[in-house]
């Protein structure tokens, strides 16, 4: 590859290159006019002076032109000119065109090379003014002639015929498909690449109407007229036409987009035809769509993103003081059991119980102890959703698709992708939501409202209810077929009235807590307090002993709790109790008795009658296999029924 010799320190001014070097005075001072063009930025890096008087331009309009546009009467052969020379090294052509600024078409001569410049690869290109040249060979021609005779004449001849066979192999080489069309629109010539791009043969097309083969139907499949036919009208109204967004049509009948420029081909100043060069433009097409696709995807995690952190940071703002279950009861030991055995799958989990029994906090559990525990646990208070925002509140809805959507919003299915989705109430849902909520579950697909594009979602469902929904199921008001969907694992979550046991540690638990909120020094149950609690039926249960407890510390005095309790539920026996002993039933000795027998009873059930190890009734009660085995030879419990 030549080298063009200018020291890097070299300034483009002006058009003309600046330095103290020999390489650049004899650049800007050469008798003849040349050019150092970029192809690839399509930048004009210098001219000299000789350039610049042929083509007629002042030396401070440089900066504002480029190649393409001081060229531009003959775009397609500078196309194919300047790839020939940057593939071969060098080049030769006389079909280049230039407007001067009378509006008068010149035609150039130009021989250029493939040289090495500070910016990279680049064209130097000697041009000369046709007409002069014509003169002065036709001058020189004739002293030729008069000199070496008619055999010398012939040498002449031969060399322009090798002249014209070059352009021709530069015509083949080119990798853009390049044609020609007369003013009838029939095909003059084409060339190899672009013979490969439309499925055709050259002779195939050579002579034929090339609009009515390739270019007949718009992208839609609609006829394209002749007359709104940018290629035909550039042999009309002699104007240069680019095109970015059509379609050829190949020989199979398949399309491929296309970017394309039709050029005028002038005769004596006469229109004769035009020259079409396009290329395919499907890869970049493509391209150009995954990029908006994986944009819009980055745009949507973006937004779910943003979303998962405003739902989160509610969740961490609402004030959540169970942040453990708390108790030792059989009935709690053995709603933990079920939580072990149901969290490590991905079963949908039915908790029931009354309200105020912690329903959530058995949910959270399971979340907790699951796979998806990383994903977040979305709740969703079906009771709380207004009968008309069912349905963009669990599905999401795209902006404009009824009043009031301003934006696209996420439903909370597409918020607990890859976690857990918490139906609270969930009786509550209304009966015609429940085939799409059925629908969920089975497939995992949904749409948003007011999009047809089908979405789809991984979520783990846990539902709570405190409703009979079988007795709603034989009435009506449940889909028989969305109740055994979400029924997969039943636990019920224990009334407090039924664990009393269980109610001074909860209350001791909720008093610390109460006494770090409200800034007082801690304080403790006293034994009658405790004996009061368990003698309170608690219809609210869990929630109403903390609302109690917090009550107490809020109106103590002195250190000193004061248990402010309805005082016409204290007693849980009819029978009036003497001034020495507390509101409260005692049990006799063979009630205890009774009660611990039930209690292994149950525990050996829910253990498939497993004493001891791991899952077996002892650690569930948490008691010593040793004393678990004396007590069921003591009490007569057949073990294997």
């Amino acid at each position: 590859m030549t080298t063009l010799s200018i020291r890097p320190e070299t300034v483009r001014f002006g058009g003309a290159l600046r330095g103290g070097d020999d390489a650049t005075t004899l650049f800007e001072s050469a008798p003849e006019a040349q050019l150092l063009l970029d192809p690839y930025a399509d930048s004009v890096l210098a001219a000299n002076a000789a350039a610049r008087r042929l083509l007629g331009f002042a030396a401070e309009r440089m900066p504002q032109l480029t190649a393409s546009r001081l060229l531009g009467a003959g775009l397609d052969q500078l196309v194919v000119f300047t790839q020939a020379v940057l593939e071969k090294g060098e080049g030769w052509t006389d079909r280049l065109y230039y407007r001067d600024n009378q509006g008068e078409l010149l035609r150039l001569e130009c021989h250029a090379v493939r040289v090495m410049s500070p910016q990279g690869v680049a064209v130097l290109a000697s041009v000369r003014d046709m007409r002069r040249q014509r003169g002065l060979r036709e001058y020189a021609d004739a002293n030729e002639f008069m000199n070496r005779g008619l055999s010398e004449w012939r040498r002449v001849e031969r060399l322009f015929a090798e002249i014209e066979q070059e352009n021709r192999l530069i015509l083949q080489a080119a990798g853009e498909g390049i044609y020609g069309v007369d003013t009838s629109g029939a095909t003059t010539f084409v060339n190899p690449a672009a013979a490969r791009m439309l499925g055709y043969g050259a002779d195939e097309l050579v002579g034929r109407n090339m609009h009515s083969l390739l270019h007949h139907t718009h992208t839609d499949g609609t006829h394209y007229p002749v007359g709104q036919c940018p290629i035909y009208a550039a042999f009309k109204d002699g104007v240069v036409h680019q095109v970015e967004d059509e379609v050829f049509w190949r020989k199979d009948g398949s399309a491929f987009p296309v970017e394309y420029t039709s050029t005028p081909i002038r005769k004596s100043g006469e229109l004769v035809g035009a020259v079409v060069v396009f290329r395919d433009i499907s890869e970049r097409l493509e391209t150009d769509r995954r990029l908006h696709r994986a944009l819009e995807e980055l745009g949507q995690l973006k937004r779910r993103l943003e979303l998962e952190n405003a739902y989160l940071q509610e969740q961490i703002d609402e004030d959540h003081n169970h942040q453990e279950i708390v108790g030792r009861s059989g009935a709690l030991r053995q709603t933990i059991y079920q939580i072990e055995m149901v969290a490590p799958t991905d079963a949908a989990v039915l908790i029931t119980g009354e309200s105020g029994t912690g329903k959530e906090l058995i949910a959270r559990a399971i979340h907790q102890s699951s796979r998806r525990a990383e994903r977040p646990l979305i709740r969703v208070n079906c009771a709380a959703v207004p009968r008309e925002l069912f349905e963009s509140e669990f599905f999401g809805h795209d902006k404009g698709a009824f009043t009031g959507a301003l934006r696209n919003r996420a439903g909370r299915f597409e918020l607990a992708d890859g976690g857990t989705l918490f139906l609270d109430e969930v009786g509550e849902i209304p009966l015609e939501l429940q085939s799409k909520l059925l629908r969920v579950l089975q497939e995992g697909q949904f749409e948003r409202v007011g999009s047809e594009r089908t979405q789809t979602t991984d979520v783990r469902i846990i539902a709570a209810t405190n409703r009979d929904l079988a007795k709603d199921v034989s009435h009506g008001r449940f889909r028989e077929d969305l109740y055994f969907r979400l029924n997969v694992f039943p636990v019920a979550s224990v009334p407090l009235r039924d664990r009393p046991e269980d109610i001074p540690l909860l209350a001791a638990h909720f008093l610390r807590g109460a006494c770090r909120r409200f800034a007082r020094d801690e304080m403790r149950l006293s034994a009658a307090d405790a004996a009061r609690l368990q003698a309170y039926d608690w219809p609210g249960n869990v929630r109403e002993l903390e609302n109690a407890i917090e009550r107490a510390v809020i109106i103590s005095r002195n250190g000193q709790l004061r248990l402010d309790l309805p005082h016409s539920q204290l007693a849980r026996s009819s029978t009036p109790s003497s001034g020495l002993r507390p509101a409260t039933h005692l049990m006799t000795e063979h009630e205890r008795k009774q009660r611990d027998r039930a209690m292994i009873v149950d525990a050996l059930k829910a253990c498939g009658g497993k004493v001891s190890g791991p899952g077996g009734a002892a650690e569930l009660l948490g008691l010593k296999p040793t004393t678990l085995a004396s007590r069921i030879k003591r009490w007569g419990i057949a073990v294997e029924d």
